[in-house]
């Protein structure tokens, strides 16, 4: 997993498509998600720390995008 579309991938897997209109709440909801999975047992932890890293990353891009439009 590399990227947040491979996370989206993973999302669909399990029959969940996030898509809100709002790209930070969209990394958000994600990130719940896949917490949930984790807590399911559907996903592993590596799976986890992967995604997590991926979209708290993305996120942190997104904030600071939009800091500078601000």
């Amino acid at each position: 997993m590399k990227t947040v579309y491979d996370v989206q991938q993973l999302l669909k897997q399990f029959g969940t498509i996030i898509y809100v209109g709002d790209r930070l709440a969209d990394l958000e909801l994600m990130e719940e998600e896949v917490k949930e999975l984790y807590q399911s047992q559907l996903i592993d932890a590596k799976q986890l720390q992967a995604a997590l890293f991926i979209l708290r990353q993305e996120a942190q891009m997104e904030r600071e995008k939009r800091m500078k439009k601000g």
